[in-house]
């Protein structure tokens, strides 16, 4: 539990990062009147991820299940690919990434990097992190519960974020 537990705490400092620089370019976005969509959904994406580790460290300790290296060893290695292609998403956006959706009038869609392959790579980031961190230490029920909220709040969120992209895209 002490190796999986740090992991977990790993991945939340990852996400102290992240905030790190959404803030930074929440700034640059909004200084270059960007406009904010979808307020109402973000505190509860906050909620919602920030239960999910709580989750993580307290299943496994509390319904007292056991550490499968056949399933640990795996969704360890989806983990670590769901924090890769993160990272290759904030790259490829650069200053256009963030944890919110806020669109800067004028620009264009960014078409590299993972963005060549997929108009929303980081949801599948997101998607595999939720259902595979859990696992490592046989959560499942962890897994579940947040796989479903995730996907609804997803849903929410798309919806958002693709509607405010087709009306901010310059003709």
């Amino acid at each position: 539990m002490f190796w999986y537990a740090l992991l977990v705490l790993g991945v939340a400092a990852e996400r102290v990062v992240e905030l790190v620089v959404a803030r930074r370019n929440t700034a640059l976005a909004l200084a270059r009147t960007g406009v904010e969509h979808g307020r109402g959904h973000y505190p509860v994406m906050v909620a919602l991820h920030t239960a999910l580790l709580v989750c993580c460290l307290l299943e496994p300790v509390l319904a007292h299940r056991p550490f499968l290296p056949a399933l640990a060893w795996p969704m360890l290695s989806l983990v670590l690919l769901a924090q890769a292609l993160r990272w290759w998403c904030v790259t490829a956006l650069g200053p256009y990434w963030n944890t919110r959706v806020i669109v800067v009038p004028g620009t264009r869609p960014i078409r590299t990097g993972p963005y060549r392959f997929a108009r929303h790579p980081n949801y599948v980031a997101v998607v595999v992190e939720v259902a595979a961190l859990p696992l490592v230490h046989s959560a499942w029920l962890t897994a579940a519960v947040f796989s479903a909220a995730d996907a609804v709040l997803l849903a929410v969120r798309l919806r958002c974020e693709n509607a405010a992209l087709t009306r901010a895209v310059p003709a």
